[in-house]
């Protein structure tokens, strides 16, 4: 997978960037969790859903946030990190004009950035928030929702607890217009350790869902 370094915010910004043969292929960005806790774009989460994506027929980039691997900066809050994920995906357009669908799947605070990057630019057509953490942060900027997407957590999560998640999805449903698809992995922790009982039944769970949106059409 070709490493790239492209223009940021505060300077540059290390990804991997695994492209379609196909000049109209659908695209995703994939986010992180926390660089302060030890989160980058190789995290075994965030590389799992780059795969998934780029299974299903995606064009995909995952990059690490400012201050993360070799991206310059150093941790703003989730300010800076949101205008590091819009160059990402400004970055990610530029190579694909061509592409009709555009996704950002995130986990953790990764989740938390690619909601509010969902308010910033009409053109995602769908979402993946994996774990998203509704107890840490404010998630009352999606109002309204522009994009139907799906939630999807471990009912074992001690560092983002099932009950704000299911609260989050909620106020989300509550909303005219869009679907928020909630799914809760059975027994799965905050990082969906164990492989076969809880990482594969969350990437099956993301895989069908957004197949199905992508043969759908519909936002």
């Amino acid at each position: 997978m070709p490493e790239v370094i492209f223009a940021g915010p505060e300077g540059r910004l290390e990804g991997r960037y695994h492209p379609q043969k196909q000049r109209d292929a659908p695209i995703a960005i994939v986010l992180h969790p926390h660089p302060q806790f030890g989160g980058t774009m190789n995290n075994k989460v965030v590389y799992n859903l780059h795969y998934a994506f780029y299974n299903m027929g995606f064009t995909v980039l995952r990059f690490n946030f400012r201050g993360v691997g070799r991206s310059q900066g150093e941790y703003d809050q989730g300010i800076g990190e949101l205008s590091d994920a819009a160059s990402a995906l400004d970055y990610l357009q530029s190579m694909n004009q061509n592409s009709k669908h555009c996704w950002v799947a995130g986990f953790s605070f990764g989740a938390w950035i690619g909601m509010q990057l969902l308010m910033r630019r009409p053109e995602i057509t769908g979402f993946i928030s994996v774990a998203p953490p509704a107890n840490m942060y404010d998630f009352s900027f999606l109002a309204p929702c522009p994009s139907s997407g799906l939630v999807i957590n471990g009912t074992a999560d001690k560092v983002a607890p099932p009950k704000d998640t299911v609260n989050l999805v909620g106020k989300l449903h509550e909303q005219k217009g869009i679907t928020v698809t909630h799914t809760q992995i059975e027994g799965a922790d905050h990082f969906f350790k164990d492989d076969e009982a809880h990482m594969k039944p969350m990437l099956d769970n993301v895989s069908t869902y957004v197949k199905r949106r992508i043969t759908e059409q519909t936002r």
